[in-house]
């Protein structure tokens, strides 16, 4: 197993350094898109690739957490824009989200390659991340595409329980608490998030959908999407994903 990096560039942006230094992995150095919906379980395969892989997990999500935690200081301009947006609840406008990519360019162009999560989320953004990639002189692996039918995406988001007092988060199959509706940390009373409700989620689901249709539709295009079917079994998933870039290598190497 390649050893895990700290994303200390990623997540701090400016003058921050890794601890570990970036390596090409042994093999094809791979450059990957994760797309999904919630619930399909894109963050363990994402958490299982970079083990695999050696490629460095860039998930925008976690970028946006770190910032919150940040001196003022530390945040990178990008990041301050950003960070206003979300305390007041709204969404960060593209040009600021690219705006925050575009800092960490040196992310995109690290010999060890990347597992890009949570962006690009539109066709507009999916645009200029190519132009950067571009610019880089970096192409682009695949997008992969995980997808679980909606019955199976509403069983698992429709079971989770949200701590009220710590806001820990159980499942009442995958990860249940030890004394039902009880919080094993700080003995609050569990609940069910009214997003989580199967009724939300399928209207999540349908919005989804609609709006990331036009970037399937992008990648595909360009001979990129690769649709991967999400198993129960992560372990399953991982294993399956791992056939279909194999063959992908196989059909590059054979198409050259």
């Amino acid at each position: 197993m390649i050893t895990k990096n700290d994303r200390a560039v990623w997540l701090k942006g400016g003058n921050a350094l890794c601890s570990v230094t970036p390596q090409p992995p042994p093999g094809k150095t791979w450059r990957l898109v994760l797309l999904g919906a919630p619930g399909v379980g894109k963050g363990t395969q994402a958490q299982l690739l970079s083990e695999h892989l050696g490629a460095c997990h860039l998930s925008t999500g976690d970028v946006f957490r770190a910032a919150k935690c940040l001196a003022d200081g530390e945040r990178s301009p990008a990041l301050d824009h950003a960070l206003g947006f979300m305390r007041r609840g709204e969404l960060v406008p593209d040009e600021i989200v690219l705006d925050m990519v575009g800092e960490r360019v040196c992310c995109l162009r690290c010999c060890g390659g990347f597992l890009l999560d949570g962006f690009p989320r539109t066709v507009a953004q999916a645009e200029a991340l190519e132009r950067l990639l571009q610019r880089e002189k970096v192409a682009l692996t695949a997008a992969l595409d995980f997808e679980l039918p909606i019955d199976e995406i509403v069983a698992r988001l429709g079971g989770r329980r949200t701590c009220s007092g710590c806001k820990a988060v159980f499942h009442v199959t995958g990860l249940p608490p030890r004394v039902e509706g009880v919080c094993d940390h700080c003995g609050g009373k569990l609940i069910q998030r009214e997003d989580d409700r199967p009724e939300a989620i399928r209207v999540r689901m349908e919005a989804y959908k609609k709006s990331t249709r036009p970037l399937m539709e992008f990648y595909q295009k360009r001979g990129l999407l690769v649709t991967i079917a999400a198993g129960k079994a992560p372990d399953e998933t991982f294993q399956r994903t791992m056939k279909i870039l194999n063959d992908v290598v196989a059909h590059s190497t054979n198409s050259r």
